[in-house]
């Protein structure tokens, strides 16, 4: 099973690129997507053209055009749950859950901390939260966890991390720490876990040719419970594909 993960930044834009020809060539079992930037109209209207290839559950945030997530998935998942439980997160459809006969998939959009750090405090609540919602669903199935989870969690993860840490979103103390308490429970950093040293990124700013020059970050990861590591059987960044500010990322369990 292939499943992959993709921040569009905006999926009406991406469509426009020929997302669905992507969707096809990359052929995933199951696809998630973040910063869909659309209600769930507007996202059905996008996918229709892969109506009988997968199905797709959709959880938009009540501000229009602003983040957004979805699962696109060739199986129907047992069930699908969306958001926390938690009224506060979710105003910004930042979670879909679906499961699977031997698993739980969660996709996250993880909240950015912004400009001058004002919405670190909440950042640092999310990871909380989500981290419980994650444990909870544990103690039934091991879980899968995706997204663009806004941080670059090692020096390696982004390319001058002298320069930004403790000054710029997605590379404070916090948001690190936030990122080891994930890997301090149960879960396993799947694209470390196969590449340790490897140096790649996932997402480029727009500004200065950065994809170009490879100026990047890594902010987009699949947490694998442990219990079920022994069955990833590799994790990869699809840097070739563009189309976003990001590429997607995957694994093959």
């Amino acid at each position: 099973m292939k499943i992959l993960s993709w921040n569009l930044n905006g999926i009406r834009a991406v469509a426009k690129k020929g997302l669905i020809d992507i969707i096809r060539d990359l052929d995933a079992d199951i696809i998630c997507f973040q910063e869909t930037k659309a209600q769930d109209d507007q996202v059905a209207e996008v996918l229709e053209p892969l109506a009988g290839e997968y199905n797709w559950y959709v959880s938009s945030a009540v501000k229009k055009g602003y983040s957004g997530t979805a699962i696109l998935s060739k199986k129907e998942p047992i069930s699908v749950s969306y958001g926390l439980g938690i009224e506060e997160h979710d105003q910004e459809g930042r979670v879909v859950t679906a499961e699977f006969d031997s698993f739980y998939l969660i996709t996250t959009y993880v909240p950015n901390s912004q400009g001058g750090l004002k919405r670190l405090p909440y950042r640092q609540q999310w990871d909380k939260d989500l981290l419980n919602h994650m444990l909870e669903l544990e103690k039934s199935k091991p879980v899968i966890v995706c997204g663009d989870m806004n941080v670059a969690h090692q020096p390696i993860d982004l390319k001058n991390p002298k320069s930004n840490f403790n000054k710029t979103p997605g590379y404070t103390e916090q948001e690190i720490e936030g990122m080891d308490n994930f890997l301090k429970s149960v879960y396993t950093d799947s694209f470390r876990h196969f590449y340790p040293q490897e140096i790649k990124y996932s997402w480029w700013s727009y500004r200065m040719k950065s994809r170009d020059r490879n100026v990047g970050w890594r902010l987009d990861y699949f947490l694998v419970s442990d219990q079920i590591v022994p069955d990833v059987k590799d994790a990869f960044i699809l840097n070739e594909v563009f189309g976003s500010d990001h590429c997607p990322v995957g694994i093959e369990v």
